[in-house]
């Protein structure tokens, strides 16, 4: 065994030994929120429709950062990090730096009915849009789940998306859950991860949410360690190694920034991607998308932004993990399946690495 070998090997004892001890990986860098989510930024809500019936397995997240969008956009930016990707409203947001409806995931083939609804929702609640005033930037982005969802069924419906926007709520489940339900990551189970990060020094919370449908297994790497090889060994038929699919990373902060600070820090939420070994491959659309929840006060100093940089990769990673661990084994279309990791990982714990 080579001394690399050897180290790797180590390394994943130590993991493995972590996991069945404490039930969660080590090594994040920053302290958490009090509940290590999205909505440990205040007013944050999320809310799910999720779609589970044999072929279809599908669904509709919807994010909705406080106030009244509509009158008071907030400020926003974002980073595609790869552009294999077919979002809605993302070009106007990148001209004005405003987010001006609630944000809604779903699958590909989902997007022009998300988009409807959030205009007729909008119509209702405004009669003034498109009728003498501006018309409205619905923003909705999406990833590809038709490994394990029939996506030509196009089974989301505009009362799934009202649903998602009616069930909003600070305590959100995570994992096969919402435009989650189908996703796929690492060869694994995919879907609905968060986490957040608090920066003593500013007094900011820095929140992340995940919709992961990314990566092969062979490069997924957990607190430092690659562990897709061993993982790969506890599956009957291992996964293609083909990194496509698509990662969307909403990121909420509650200090005051502007657009093109906002953009700096969703940008850095690629270094959380690398660490749980994502290159961004070719049929992968990565877009983060960052905005702060308040408006009123000086924005901070550039070389103040620091911890947040940091803050953004490190919530990112772990929320990653935290989709990948709250996911449970999905099967749908055409009996295709996914494993969850946690059971996989409970085996390797339990035997030991090979």
């Amino acid at each position: 065994m080579t001394d690399s070998h050897a180290f790797e090997r180590q390394g994943l004892e130590n993991l493995l030994g972590y996991w069945r001890r404490h039930r969660r990986l080590p090594g994040a860098r920053y302290p958490a929120g009090p509940t290590d989510s999205l909505s440990d930024v205040a007013g944050v809500s999320v809310g799910h429709h999720t779609l589970n019936e044999g072929d279809c397995q599908t669904g509709v997240t919807a994010i909705m950062p406080p106030g009244e969008l509509f009158g008071q956009p907030l400020p926003c930016g974002s980073a595609v990090l790869n552009g294999f990707a077919k979002p809605l409203g993302l070009v106007q947001l990148n001209e004005l730096g405003v987010l001006q409806t609630p944000i809604l995931l779903s699958n590909t083939f989902a997007v022009g009915t998300l988009f409807n609804a959030m205009v007729r929702r909008s119509c209702q609640r405004y009669p003034q849009i498109g009728r003498g005033g501006a018309t409205l930037n619905p923003l909705v982005l999406e990833c590809n789940d038709g490994y394990l969802n029939d996506i030509q069924a196009m089974a989301v419906r505009e009362e799934h998306v009202f649903s998602a926007l009616d069930n909003l709520s600070s305590r959100f489940d995570r994992g096969s859950v919402g435009a989650g339900r189908g996703m796929s990551s690492f060869g694994l189970k995919g879907g609905i991860g968060t986490a957040s990060r608090y920066c003593p020094g500013l007094g900011a919370t820095l929140g992340v949410l995940v919709l992961a449908n990314f990566g092969t297994l062979d490069s997924l790497t957990l607190s430092g360690v690659r562990v897709g090889p061993a993982l790969a060994a506890e599956l009957a038929d291992p996964p293609p190694q083909v990194d496509a699919g698509s990662i969307i990373i909403i990121i909420a902060c509650d200090r005051v920034l502007d657009s093109r600070q906002l953009g700096r820090i969703a940008k850095r939420a690629g270094a959380g991607l690398g660490r749980v070994g994502s290159h961004w491959g070719h049929g992968s659309g990565d877009i983060a998308l960052a905005f702060s929840t308040r408006l009123q006060g000086a924005a901070l100093p550039d070389e103040r932004l620091e911890p947040l940089f940091a803050a953004a990769a490190d919530a990112t990673e772990y929320a990653v993990l935290d989709a990948l661990l709250s996911a449970e084994s999905v099967s749908g279309f055409q009996q295709h399946s996914r494993a969850a990791l946690w059971p996989l990982l409970d085996r390797l714990a339990d035997r030991g690495p090979h």
